[in-house]
C-alpha cells in the first residue's frame, strides 16, 4: 500500500521517537527523506544517518537523535506546512524566519532542497515542506 504524504510519516517518526527518548529511528528510505536528513544534520539537528537494510532487503534511513545536556531533544518541534492537500509555495520574500533563526525552514526549490538561509543566499523560493526547531 502507497502511503499519501511520506515526509510528514517521517517527521511524525522523528518527533515520536524525540518524545520517547529513543536513539535512533527507521524510516523507509528514499532520496527525498535523505535530503532532508542531510539538512537536519548540517544544522545540528541529528547526530548522523545512515542507510541501512531491513529484514526484507528494503533501504531504511537511520536517523541517530541528538540530545542536550539534560536529556532534553535538540528538536523541539517538527512542523509539516505543505501537505499534498494543500501545497504552501514561498518567495524568496516570503520565506520565514523559524524562531529567530534558531529553526530552519526546509524548502524544495528548482535546485534542490534547501533551508531558508540558503534559499535567501540563492535569492530563490519553493515549496515549503517544514519547520523545525
Amino acid at each position: 500500500m502507497s502511503m499519501t504524504d511520506p515526509i510528514a510519516d517521517m517527521l511524525t517518526r522523528i518527533r515520536n521517537a524525540c518524545g520517547s527518548k529513543h536513539r535512533r529511528v527507521d524510516v523507509p528510505a528514499s532520496k527525498l527523506k535523505t535530503e532532508v536528513a542531510r539538512l537536519l544534520k548540517e544544522n545540528a539537528f541529528i547526530s548522523d544517518y545512515r542507510l541501512v537494510e531491513n529484514d526484507e532487503g528494503r533501504p531504511m534511513l537511520r536517523v541517530i537523535l541528538k540530545y542536550a545536556h539534560g536529556g532534553q531533544p535538540v528538536i523541539r518541534e517538527l512542523q509539516r506546512v505543505s501537505t499534498p492537500g494543500l501545497r504552501k509555495y514561498v518567495g524568496v520574500g516570503e520565506i520565514p524566519r523559524v524562531r529567530n533563526g534558531l529553526g530552519i525552514a526546509i524548502l524544495s526549490t528548482s535546485r534542490g532542497l534547501m533551508s531558508d538561509k540558503q534559499a535567501r543566499a540563492a535569492r530563490t523560493g519553493g515549496e515549503l515542506l517544514a519547520v523545525i526547531w
